[in-house]
This record gives C-alpha cells, sequence and structure tokens, in this order.
C-alpha cells in the first residue's frame, strides 16, 4: 500500500484537475456539442491550466526559484498560485465564458477563488495543500453536476470521495502536509464550490 499512495499525489496532481473536471464534463454532456467543439474547449484548457504552467515551472527552476514539482516551500508558491489566478481569469473571460458553458464556467471561477484562499493562507504561514484543494473541488463540483442535470452519479461521487481519502493519505504519507493543511486545503477546494451552486442549479 505504501508504494501505491505516492502514485494518488501524481495522478491527481492540481496541474491535471481542470482537465479531469472538464473531460467529465463533456463526456457527461457530449450530446450537446460537435466535436471540434469539445476539442477546441479542450485544447484551450490544456494549454491554460497545464502547459503554460508547466512552462512557468520549468522557467522558475531554471531561475532557482522553486526545487521541485511539488513546490512545497511557501515562499515557492507565491508566484505559481498569482499566475494561476490570471490564467484562470483569462480562461473565465475568454473561452471558458458564462454564456457559453456556465457549469464549467462556475468551476473556473470556483478554481479561482480557492486559489485566492490558497494565496490568503499563504501570507498567515499556512499551507494550504493544493492536492487537496484540486480534489476537494473536482468532487464537489461532480456533486453540482448531479444536482443539476437530476442524474444519479452516486458511484462515481463515492467514488471521488474515497479518492479525496487516497490523495490526503498519499500527502501524509509523503510527509507534504500536516493533516490541518490538508484540512485547509480541502475546505479552500471545497467551499468556493459549494457557494457558486446558488448560481448555477
Amino acid at each position: 500500500m505504501k508504494k501505491i499512495l505516492p502514485i494518488f499525489s501524481y495522478l491527481f496532481h492540481p496541474l491535471f484537475i481542470s482537465v479531469y473536471a472538464a473531460a467529465f464534463f463533456f463526456i457527461l454532456f457530449w450530446d450537446f456539442f460537435v466535436m471540434q467543439e469539445i476539442y477546441l474547449y479542450m485544447i484551450q484548457i490544456v494549454i491554460i491550466t497545464v502547459l503554460i504552467p508547466i512552462s512557468l515551472f520549468y522557467l522558475l527552476l531554471s531561475l532557482g526559484k522553486v526545487d521541485s514539482i511539488m513546490i512545497a516551500q511557501l515562499s515557492q508558491r507565491k508566484i505559481p498560485l498569482t499566475v494561476n489566478c490570471i490564467l484562470l481569469l483569462i480562461l473565465t473571460q475568454k473561452s471558458i465564458t458564462i454564456d457559453r458553458i456556465p457549469e464549467l464556467y462556475f468551476f473556473f471561477f470556483g478554481a479561482f477563488w480557492s486559489t485566492i484562499l490558497a494565496i490568503i493562507f499563504l501570507f498567515l504561514k499556512v499551507k494550504a495543500s493544493l492536492h487537496m484543494l484540486g480534489i476537494a473541488a473536482l468532487t464537489f463540483f461532480i456533486i453540482g453536476l448531479s444536482s443539476k442535470v437530476e442524474v444519479s452519479l452516486l458511484y462515481t461521487i463515492a467514488t471521488f470521495i474515497t479518492i479525496n481519502g487516497f490523495v490526503a493519505s498519499s500527502r501524509l504519507h509523503m510527509k507534504a502536509h500536516t493533516l490541518f493543511e490538508l484540512f485547509v486545503g480541502f475546505f479552500c477546494g471545497a467551499i468556493p464550490q459549494f457557494c457558486l451552486w446558488y448560481f448555477w442549479l
């Protein structure tokens, strides 16, 4: 089990959560889009939420501003989190807009506020778990979709709740976070998604 746990840290790295959320959404609403639209949206999401942040990471790594992909140090998180906020704003203003795909818009807008909360905790000297932030946001997004479309996604939701536990256990096993930091990350991810249900459910 100890050898398996670290896999969850890499498989559910915060970089990939946006792609998972978008993929889940488009699978669920496949009939409402043409394939070209789905490809176009997914390419934009991958570029803005994965490729640009990875490029930024390697730039910061070459400048000696970060030392690993997990960005463990508080001081190393300020630039990536700030850039993430900017990228999420660009995505919600130019691509995944409220009039085109409101459900995904609110997911990414919630992710923006989750990142703001993580930055606020940085200044309070608290390292919120970004892994827990991401997986909690994705889980609550799926719960929200289930309520909106009135489709039972009970097994999917149960699976993702279980994955939350595995991700938390993985971060504890790797000594990346304390239990308090995991709880902070979870609530940073969950609360904005939960609050935004009011607008799109």
